[in-house]
């Protein structure tokens, strides 16, 4: 889809990622709303992302001779139709309804890539149906080979061409906000809980109609109504978060597609990765929600880009709310961004219709910005970033 197609699909009550966000606020139950927009102890780094990117700027140039933008990227020896993705994200039926399958399937339609977390509310199964195949998984590493074996097996039979191994969350992150929510699947009914749902009849309606949400892709493996604490526990003895050398090894052993490490923000990690024969990385904080102490993704990302671009695939996410944004990402040195937030905004404000919308409205600030520059390619990005 491009053009005027995209046009169609734009909903002018809200052409930006903010309006989004402020509509989905509205619409989502504060305890789901706030696991969405957190990030770890102070937030610190969650602010720092968003800041940090919109320092970069990008210089114009009006004179040259300038026929028009094109959006197509290859990664991986796939073309796509715009250089960005959907991140994958946890706990995404909580916070909408269905929402991996409708952004799944406006990814296929759009021809970008969705990346399925280990631990949303959709299968590995279904999310291969609806984009037939042409999905990213990113694997949280289980603690046994049997389950990490399994996982790689659906994935596999299930069409997913790329893999993620999560490299950032050796622990997980503590987040104030979930833990005063009491955040739970399915949802804790506290009192509390029960008002913000009550607050929230359309998003209640949604549950009501297509049941609680669910780990769907581990739901074969865990007991049934686990609480926070449970949760944890369950997390931390079914997962071995922190990735070494040997793990990395086995994984490329025994995957035969893309093989993409994400949560890479330092040389070493880097050099490592093309050691084993990584297809890729992607440099990410995760959002701001493991490491407050941390670096913005931008800042590692200019790094690694132009010690390793030629050597691997170098991506990006973390920060980026806007076409503006994803053209600074870009002209650092990455070949593809991926976002999380912004389509979930999408979705919680706009249900069934925000996955297209939003990405059509990215499409759209994105070929703005290159108009502007006079940049025709996306891998001409670089050449104008004011350094």
């Amino acid at each position: 889809m491009s053009g005027k197609k995209d046009e169609l699909l734009i909903n002018s009550r809200y052409p930006s990622v903010q309006d989004l966000r402020k509509k989905a606020s509205q619409r989502i139950p504060k305890f789901a709303f706030e696991y969405l927009i957190g990030g770890a102890n102070e937030e610190y780094n969650l602010a720092k992302n968003k800041s940090d990117i919109q320092e970069v700027q990008l210089m114009p140039e009006y004179l040259k001779q300038y026929e028009s933008a094109s959006l197509q990227t290859e990664i991986f020896g796939q073309q796509y139709d715009a250089p960005f993705g959907i991140a994958p994200v946890g706990l995404q039926g909580l916070m909408w309804p269905r929402s991996p399958e409708i952004l799944a399937k406006a990814a296929r339609q759009h021809n970008i890539p969705f990346t399925l977390s280990t631990v949303t509310t959709s299968s590995i199964e279904k999310i291969g149906e609806i984009t037939e195949g042409k999905f990213w998984f990113q694997l949280y590493h289980p603690a046994e080979n049997k389950l990490r074996d399994d996982m790689l097996a659906r994935a596999n039979s299930s069409g997913c061409n790329v893999l993620v191994a999560l490299a950032d969350t050796p622990s997980f992150g503590i987040r104030y906000k979930d833990i005063k929510n009491g955040l739970a699947m399915p949802p804790k009914m506290s009192v509390k809980n029960i008002l913000q749902i009550m607050s929230k009849p359309k998003w209640a309606l949604q549950t009501l109609y297509y049941g609680q949400p669910d780990f769907a892709t581990l739901k074969p493996y865990m007991p049934k109504n686990l609480n926070l604490s449970q949760l944890g526990k369950f997390m931390n003895d079914t997962f071995d978060g922190r990735l070494n050398e040997e793990k990395l090894k086995a994984l490329r052993d025994l995957w035969k597609g893309k093989l993409v490490v994400k949560g890479v923000v330092n040389e070493k990690d880097a050099e490592k990765a093309v050691e084993l024969g990584i297809d890729g990385i992607i440099v990410s904080n995760h959002g701001g929600r493991q490491l407050d102490a941390g670096e913005s993704t931008i800042k590692p990302l200019t790094r690694l880009a132009k010690k390793f671009g030629k050597k691997m695939t170098i991506m990006m996410d973390g920060g980026m709310r806007s076409g503006p944004d994803i053209g600074r990402g870009l002209a650092c040195g990455a070949q593809m961004v991926l976002m999380g937030r912004p389509f979930m905004y999408g979705v919680g404000a706009l249900g069934s219709k925000g996955g297209d919308h939003t990405i059509a409205i990215l499409k759209m600030q994105l070929k703005q910005v290159m108009e502007q520059l006079g940049c025709e390619q996306i891998p001409d990005l670089p050449k104008h970033l004011i350094s």
